[in-house]
Formats: structure tokens, C-alpha cells, sequence
């Protein structure tokens, strides 16, 4: 089978899809900030909050989205699982698909801005972007229209200021992004976005467990695959507008995630002193199921040598 697939697919609730989102909202906030090979990394200065600001947008403009993950910053545990990942490791995985995935993302937005030239103006011109959920048009087809264009259109708006104790707050309009949740951290690196571990944490949908980060990181596998696809169908002039474009990618990407989805709701539900909730009609066999199903999704997500 086909990386980013899975039988469940076609039964995947909305529920659970929307629940694993929550499990990734923390990166994916932060993803959606700094979204507005074998060649050599360039290097990007993000020796003050500025400058790190400053790196997003020229990684964006010099057509490296893929590095944007690498300015987002998760604290780690000290914790070492059974298989010796620790959970550092771990997170660094999820970024490095996080970045593949934006990748491809870029091409294919790039080849979306030449086969529809005309319905891509027409849907920017009716104002708003897809992260401000603003202005007119398909939201799908604005993200492959246009996907980074959040911090070109609010760059103006945005404020980063240093606090003199190695954080710093993002402000819009003079107002905290997020309630003040979303800040930035200084790192031996640099400065990097960042969020409250100790808050995220307490959520009953983060990340946990190897298998619940070897998920994500099959997450934006997935996406990178549906992308793919969709990239060559593109490329084969199948749909006439951008409208039929963004309908089919929206599909294509909604079926890969609902198959993790399901995968990471039911491994929350397997861990100990949790128990499926009552007229879920998910039982031991099943949960048992999605369990080894999260295995065989850490062995494909991991790394080749």
C-alpha cells in the first residue's frame, strides 16, 4: 500500500481529524507564523527576534520553505524510549517531514501560479488569505495559491520585541498572537519560535508516546504525498480551473490526514487509564489494531539509511 493511505480512510470522521490537528496545534501555529535536496543550507542570521523574523521572510522569498521548520523550537523531555529514540530526536524528525512537506507545497503552488495565472489573480485580488480566513474564495485553493503569503501581507502589522530575559513576544496591531502563547525563545542556534511545553502538555492530544510522534511525522508524509500526486495531475492538465484544482487537492490531502487521524485518536485512547468513550463503538480488538498500526506508521516514517 501506498504511503499515506489506509483502508480506514474512507470512514474517517471529521472528529478525529480536527482532534489530531489539536494534537499539532502547537507546530502548526507556529508553522502558519513563519509560513507567511542535496545543495548546501544557506545560512540565515537569527541572532536577535528581528533577525529571525527577517530569516523567515528571505527563506520564503529565496524558495526555501522547506528550512522554515527549522526555526521552530519544541522543548524536548529528557526521555529516551524503548526502541533508544529519544524524544529530541523524535521531535527533529517531525520537523524535518514538516519542512519536506513545505517543499513540496512550494512547487506545487509554483506550478499552480503558472497553469491558472488568471485565476490565481483573481482569487488574491478578492482580498484576505487563507491563514486570516478573510476575503473571498476557496480556502484550499488559496493555500496552493499562495500558501506563504500570510507574513507577506501582515509583515507590516507584525511586532516582535525582545523581553531582556531570552524570550520575545509577536504582536499584531499591538496585540499578542494567540493570547501570548506563541513567543520566541533564545537558543544556542539562535532564535526560534516557540510555545509553552508546559502548557501544551497538558493537553490530552499532544504528542506523548514514540508512536504518537512517529504518527505526526507520518502526518506530514502523508500531505507530502497526497501533494505529489496532486502535483502530477498538474502537470498533466487535468483540471481546467483552479476551482476543480483546489477541490481535488482538498480531498487528496483530507483522506491522508483522516487515516492518521483515526491512527492517533485511537493510540490516545489505548494508553493506560483511558478508555474509549461510551458509544464510540471502539472496542479492545480494534484499539489493539490501531496500536500495531502506529508501529508499522513509526517504521515508515523513520528515516532511511
Amino acid at each position: 500500500m501506498r504511503a499515506g493511505y489506509h483502508p480506514c480512510v474512507i470512514a474517517a470522521p471529521a472528529n478525529a481529524v480536527r482532534r489530531l490537528l489539536r494534537a499539532a496545534v502547537p507546530m502548526l501555529a507556529a508553522l502558519a507564523l513563519v509560513g507567511f535536496g542535496g545543495c548546501r543550507k544557506p545560512k540565515y542570521d537569527t541572532s536577535t527576534p528581528q533577525k529571525a523574523v527577517e530569516a523567515m521572510e528571505s527563506m520564503v522569498r529565496d524558495g526555501r520553505p522547506e528550512l522554515l521548520p527549522t526555526l521552530l523550537y519544541v522543548e524536548p523531555r529528557d526521555v529516551t524510549y524503548a526502541d533508544g529514540v529519544t524524544e529530541a530526536s523524535a521531535i527533529e524528525d517531525v520537523k524535518r517531514k514538516a519542512g519536506d512537506m513545505l517543499g513540496q507545497l512550494w512547487r506545487v503552488s509554483t506550478k499552480i501560479k503558472r497553469r491558472y495565472p488568471q485565476d490565481v489573480d483573481a482569487l488574491l485580488a478578492q482580498g484576505g488569505t487563507w491563514a486570516s480566513g478573510q476575503g473571498g474564495g476557496d480556502i484550499v485553493a488559496k493555500i496552493m495559491a499562495d500558501p506563504f503569503g500570510w507574513l507577506d501581507a501582515n509583515r507590516a502589522r507584525l511586532e516582535v520585541e525582545d523581553l531582556g530575559d531570552g524570550t520575545a513576544a509577536f504582536n499584531v496591531d499591538g496585540k499578542p498572537i494567540l493570547g501570548g502563547v506563541l513567543t520566541m525563545v533564545e537558543t544556542k542556534d539562535g532564535w526560534r519560535v516557540t510555545f509553552p511545553a508546559e502548557l501544551v502538555r497538558q493537553s490530552e492530544y499532544f504528542p506523548d508516546t514514540r508512536e504518537e510522534w512517529a504518527v505526526v511525522a507520518f502526518l506530514m508524509l502523508a500531505i507530502e504525498n497526497a501533494l505529489t500526486d496532486f502535483e502530477n495531475e498538474i502537470d498533466s492538465g487535468k483540471y481546467a480551473t483552479l476551482q476543480a484544482a483546489g477541490e481535488r487537492a482538498g480531498r487528496l490531502v483530507a483522506e491522508s490526514a483522516g487515516a492518521q487521524a483515526i491512527i492517533f485518536v485511537m493510540m490516545q485512547r489505548n494508553q493506560p487509564g483511558k478508555d474509549p468513550p461510551k458509544g464510540s463503538g471502539v472496542g479492545v480488538p480494534m484499539e489493539r489494531f490501531m496500536g500495531q498500526a502506529g508501529n508499522q506508521m513509526r517504521r515508515r516514517a523513520e528515516p532511511k539509511d
